[in-house]
């Protein structure tokens, strides 16, 4: 049921001019105030003493077409959910494919599935950072291996909006590290495997977010069990380690 809601999803939102929560009838400055409004918000909020039980997050993932910004590798695509605690909002997700008109290497169309056509139909970088932000506000980020998405966000935030990337991400290997420290899992591939995640399709953003949210879902019950309340709890205690 929920990888048919997801495929019905897919559908209706990978292509240019679908919005989710698409703010691109604002004016220019509007767009500015938005982000500005954005930043500072995420400066003031202070998610370390948030109860576990209570904090939204936004699990994401990206489909790239390599590991290097910075040597012109690009955004294809951005999948995400939210969540409130361990709970998963399947009714809250986002996805997006991404405008681009350069020559895709083969391994990537087979490894994620787009295709060039579907590329090209889809919306700009600039808009669809500026939905994604909308979608995520002020929430805290979390995703898996989270320094490939970092270095990514914080590329294309400045090189299409102009603005530095404010927001946290957690990686998940943060809560696996304080509720199963001997595991030897690395990969989402391995993780899912250990947690009994069904990923569905793999290499595809919004798959692939579903797939960690529920990872994450796992540990923080677990996280909660071992007494800690807060993401401070987790760090002080990660922090205490050999």
């Amino acid at each position: 049921m929920v990888m048919n809601q997801m495929l019905k999803f897919i559908k209706q939102m990978s292509g240019y001019g679908n919005d989710v929560a698409s703010i691109s009838n604002q004016t220019d400055a509007g767009k500015i105030a938005y982000m500005r409004n954005l930043q500072r918000e995420l400066k003031k909020k202070d998610v370390l003493n948030i109860p576990f039980s209570q904090l939204p997050i936004v699990v994401f993932d990206i489909e790239t077409t390599g590991f290097y910004p910075y040597n012109g590798d690009r955004i294809l695509s951005i999948g995400a959910i939210k969540m409130i605690g361990s709970e998963v909002q399947k009714e809250q997700m986002f996805y997006k494919t991404i405008y681009n008109n350069s020559p895709i290497a083969e391994e990537i169309k087979t490894l994620t599935g787009l295709t060039a056509n579907e590329l090209h139909q889809a919306a700009p970088l600039e808009e669809v950072l500026r939905q994604f932000f909308q979608f995520v506000g002020s929430d805290t980020l979390v995703a898996h291996h989270s320094s490939h998405e970092k270095q990514f966000m914080k590329h294309a935030s400045w090189t299409a909006l102009k603005t530095s990337f404010q927001h946290r991400i957690i990686d998940t290997a943060f809560l696996t590290k304080v509720v199963a420290p001997e595991a030897q899992q690395v990969t989402l591939d391995e993780w899912c495997e250990y947690y009994k995640v069904d990923i569905g399709r793999r290499h595809h953003a919004l798959y692939d977010a579903v797939a960690t949210a529920k990872i994450w879902s796992e540990c923080v019950k677990k996280v909660e069990k071992m007494g800690f309340e807060n993401l401070k709890d987790a760090y002080t205690h990660i922090a205490s380690l050999p």
